[in-house]
């Protein structure tokens, strides 16, 4: 009977618990949805001439809110029902897909007149999609961009005194055509009584409108416009000028004989490469700190920023003027001769940057050896340049254990360029300053080679000097640079760069400074260039003491990884309040510093992170030392002595 009753009992509680056994098994059940199709490709760029001349139109004359109006007009081909116009994306000299695709507003599209809807493409986010009516001739865009008004919007294109107006950046262009093949007539409205300066040709202007030649789209992107209240166009000769917007006017009051170091560039630069590759060539330049900074390379021009004050304190900011050198270079280094890979027919195709320690490594090398050749910056300034640049690699970026030169060329892509946590062991785009040093140790291993009779300057001329007069593209691969190293001087060239360039965990990139007859030395004042720098960011680096770069007001801007202040916890935001019981100033931590040097004691600082305050000390004693370049040879010309002076021819 018993037994009866607990199998009934069983079979009830069974009977009872078996939906949620059930619930149990489907809650184990897994939904499996498969990949949607993703929409068709944007039509691949073809090498062949798009049906007509686009009209681009742009009003910039919004100094209040800083907008560009924009309006073009398309013609198409007759039989046209789908049209795709795109934003450029890949914008040159980027070295990645940085086009300002949120900036855009008031996007309105017409068929002859007459509104049509538009629709974005869900992939390629920059490219929208028309269908056109039967018939359609010509289609009308109108929109707006948006240029930021406030730095943490992004660069600031348009203040009350000055503008950098960007064709690609408030510009569409038709899918599925070589830009080259695609015909602009561009044509901009100024504030009243702006000069406008651009390397475009056939200007024309009414009142305050100013039209060009037709360009195709290519030479029209690479032909920016700075356009200012105060103005003033220089003549270096030989078909290139300085063409300058500032701030105030008293600002373009540079001295006579500092405009002629400019003119010495254009000389110097034509000696070095034997050949140009521009019929003229403008350098477009605002003095200023209202419109936000840049330095970019284009074929027949540059756009520059440099700080206000650049021209009328000529000896003290000599530190902020490399960029002009630099960007020069870039006509006969990245415009002309470009790596293979990094040349696109639109700006829809990625580009692939593996060639940027040749691109940018090598212009960076140029443009301090052309700033000393010229006197645009003063041999000591690129001397003290280079100490910063090797002190850097030999003491404060432990990444170079783990990551290439190479591999940083991909820094552009990967991080757009933003601020990273710790840039000492990630590494950031190294290729360019470490690049140089490596075309540095080239030059004299040549020169040495040659027993001084060539050097780097005769690689330059084989390779960027060649076919004078032509202003094309000519690519060029990794091969090549060998083979023109090799016939500049025979050496293992390839293996050369693949370990200096491609292996990691290398020895710090002395050695082209050793044996152009310089060393690395270590001092208690900081040099020229690195107080120059640092007073005008008002900041104080002590990477090689403390291991941490610190602003006017104590915060961290900068830890290196591994360094002592790092492991203190001194990381970037955290603000030192104060010093040993003194409040916190550049002189009071340089001062603990020194004279830690002599005391057992560690420095005791003070610390503010988010809300809360921690005393932390540092048990350094090592003193405070700042990179500075001594000669070896002193009193006698040694390689890097000759590489820095100037050419005769």
């Amino acid at each position: 009977m018993k037994y009866r009753n607990a199998v009934v009992t069983l079979l009830a509680l069974l009977s009872v618990s078996t939906p949620a056994l059930a619930s149990a098994q489907e809650s184990n059940t897994r939904t499996t949805p498969m990949a949607p199709a993703l929409p068709a490709p944007l039509p691949a760029a073809q090498d062949k001439p798009y049906a007509g001349t686009i009209a681009l139109d742009i009003d910039a004359t919004d100094t209040v809110h800083g907008v560009y109006r924009v309006t073009q007009q398309v013609p198409v081909a007759p039989g046209t029902t789908k049209l795709t116009l795109i934003q450029p994306s890949w914008l040159p000299g980027n070295h990645s897909p940085t086009g300002p695709f949120a900036l855009l507003a008031q996007i309105h599209f017409f068929a002859d007149g007459k509104e049509i809807k538009w629709e974005r493409d869900t992939v390629a986010v920059n490219a929208f999609h028309l269908d056109l009516p039967a018939g359609t001739q010509m289609v009308t865009v109108k929109l707006v961009h948006t240029s930021p008004v406030q730095s943490r919007e992004g660069r600031i294109s348009m203040t009350q005194e000055m503008l950098n107006l960007q064709w690609e950046k408030m510009s569409l262009y038709p899918a599925g055509y070589y830009t080259r093949g695609i015909t602009y007539k561009p044509t901009v409205k100024v504030p009243a009584g702006w000069t406008v300066y651009t390397a475009l040709d056939g200007k024309s202007q009414q009142g305050d409108t100013v039209t060009w030649n037709p360009i195709d789209y290519e030479r029209l992107v690479d032909s920016p416009i700075f356009a200012g209240k105060y103005a003033q166009r220089w003549d270096l000769g030989h078909g290139v000028s300085m063409d300058v917007v500032a701030d105030e006017p008293k600002l373009l009051g540079i001295k006579p004989e500092n405009i002629e170091k400019y003119r010495n560039l254009v000389s110097q630069a034509l000696f070095t490469f034997g050949a140009r590759h521009f019929d003229h060539y403008d350098f477009l330049l605002g003095l200023t700190d209202r419109m936000g900074g840049i330095g970019l390379e284009h074929h027949r021009s540059s756009e520059n920023q440099m700080e206000p004050k650049v021209w009328t304190e000529w000896e003290k900011m000599d530190w902020d003027r490399n960029v002009i050198p630099h960007e020069f270079t870039h006509s006969w280094n990245g415009k002309y001769r470009r790596p293979a890979d990094l040349w696109t027919p639109d700006y829809q195709q990625p580009m692939q940057n593996t060639l940027l320690w040749v691109y940018e490594g090598q212009t960076q090398f140029w443009g301090y050896i052309l700033a000393a050749r010229s006197g645009v910056q003063t041999k000591q300034t690129i001397l003290d340049t280079l100490a910063g640049a090797v002190a850097r690699y030999a003491e404060a970026t432990p990444g170079r254990g783990w990551r290439s030169v190479e591999d940083t060329t991909h820094a552009p892509i990967l991080n757009m360029r933003r601020p990273l946590p710790y840039t000492s062991v990630t590494r950031t785009e190294d290729y360019y300053v470490e690049g140089a040093l490596t075309w540095l140790e080239a030059d004299q291993i040549i020169r040495q080679g040659t027993k001084g009779a060539k050097g780097l300057d005769d690689f330059a001329k084989a390779f960027f000097g060649v076919r004078d007069g032509d202003w094309g593209e000519l690519t060029y691969d990794f091969d090549e640079v060998v083979k023109t190293l090799n016939g500049v001087y025979p050496y293992d060239w390839a293996s050369f760069l693949k370990t200096r360039i491609y292996d990691t965990n290398q020895p710090a990139p002395t050695k082209g400074i050793e044996m152009a007859g310089y060393k690395l030395v270590w001092k208690d004042t900081q040099n020229g260039y690195e107080k120059g720098i640092g007073d005008s960011r008002k900041s104080l680096d002590l990477s090689y003491s403390l291991g941490v770069s610190l602003d006017n007001e104590g915060t961290v801007t900068a830890s290196v990884w591994d360094s002592v202040g790092y492991n203190a916890g001194l990381v970037g935001g955290v603000k030192v309040v104060a010093v040993n019981g003194q409040a916190y100033s550049g002189e009071t931590i340089k001062d603990a510093i020194t004279a830690a040097k002599t005391a057992k004691e560690p420095i005791s600082l003070l610390v503010k992170r988010g809300d809360a305050f921690n005393t932390v000390t540092v048990d350094y004693h090592g003193g405070l030392r700042f990179p500075w370049l001594e000669s070896t040879t002193p009193g006698k010309l040694n390689g890097l002595d000759r590489l820095l002076a100037p050419r005769t021819k």
